[in-house]
Formats: C-alpha cells, structure tokens, sequence
C-alpha cells in the first residue's frame, strides 16, 4: 500500500518530497528513451499501463506540450477502453474505472494554487486503492506519495533537429522509480 508522508528526513537532512527528479536519496533511474513520434509516446503509454496495479501512483512531469496528455490518455486507453479521454485541466480529476475494475484517476494539478486544495479532491484515498496518474506532481508538495513511478517527458532539443522524419517534435523521457517500483523499471 501507498502512504503519504509529510516530508522525508535522511541522515543528511530533509528533503522535499516533490522537487527534482530521480537525484533523491533512494531513486532508482533508467536511462533516457528517445522518442520521435507520437505513435511512440502512446507505445511507452501501452507498456506503462501493463504493469500498473490497484495503488500505483504514477507522476507525469514536463513542460506544457511535452507530452504528459498523451501518454495519459494512452494509459487511460488501454486500461478501460476509453479512447477519448478528457484532459482534466479545468476538472482537475476525471476518474474511470478499468476492465478489471480497479479505479483510475488522471489528475492535473497545474491549476492548484495551494496544497490545501488537494484534500478536497481526495487524492490521498485514490493513492491506496486506485492507478493516479498525475500531472503537474510538484504541486502535491507534503501530499506527496513515497512509492511512485516517475516518467518526466522534455524536447530532445531546441533547434530543427528535434523534428523526426515525419515532422513530429522527438522527445526524451526519463524514468525513474520509488519505493517498489525500482524493482518494477525492468519491466517497462
């Protein structure tokens, strides 16, 4: 089961749960997938969603347009069916519920002004029993769950070499995992 913990403390010092990526004590990483289209971005989606189970906490990192939605809405797609899936970003949750029955929340928190606000939405409940895929994980702040896997997505560049062939932007993605899940990155 996921718990919430409010803060870390390490025998150097204390750190924020929810900022960086992977350069946390205890972050296991794998190393960066190239990504030049978007029938690639919905693939890593596919073989994500594979290995997720009831209580997994999935964080979506990136800047707007690197593609955390699509990668969600494969996810979402191939857990329940659903192959038009909302963005949440003014909802905030949409939530499903997949073939097997397991609930799967998508949240974006880019519009969440205050760590307060999180426990209306219930998201500490969801991170027992549900898959959450989460955009935007940084506004969790002390909400932040200890076992989670994080996928951050970024441009592979910044000039005209970061369009593939088929003049789609080429990303890069990083992985990295907590808790349980640095046992589980081989599979992905």
């Amino acid at each position: 089961m996921n718990s919430v913990h409010r803060g870390v403390k390490t025998g150097f010092h204390s750190l924020p749960l929810c900022s960086g990526f992977a350069k946390r004590l205890g972050m296991t990483s794998r190393p960066i997938i190239a990504l030049s289209s978007l029938d690639e971005t919905r693939a890593l989606g596919v073989r994500v969603a594979a290995r997720l189970q009831a209580g997994d906490v999935v964080f979506l990192t990136g800047g707007l347009g690197a593609g955390k939605t699509t990668l969600a809405r494969a996810i979402i797609e191939t857990l329940t069916g659903v192959s038009d899936a909302p963005s949440p970003t003014y909802t905030l949750v949409q939530t499903y519920e997949t073939e097997s029955g397991t609930p799967l929340w998508h949240a974006d928190l880019y519009r969440i002004e205050d760590e307060g606000e999180l426990e209306e939405l219930g998201l500490e409940d969801a991170f027992e029993d549900a898959i959450c895929l989460i955009e935007w994980p940084d506004r969790l702040g002390d909400w932040c769950p200890q076992t989670r896997l994080e996928i951050d997505l970024s441009m592979a560049g910044q000039d005209d070499t970061n369009q593939s062939d088929n003049g789609a932007n080429k990303r890069q993605v990083r992985i990295a995992g907590r808790g349980d899940w640095e046992t589980r990155l081989d599979d992905i």
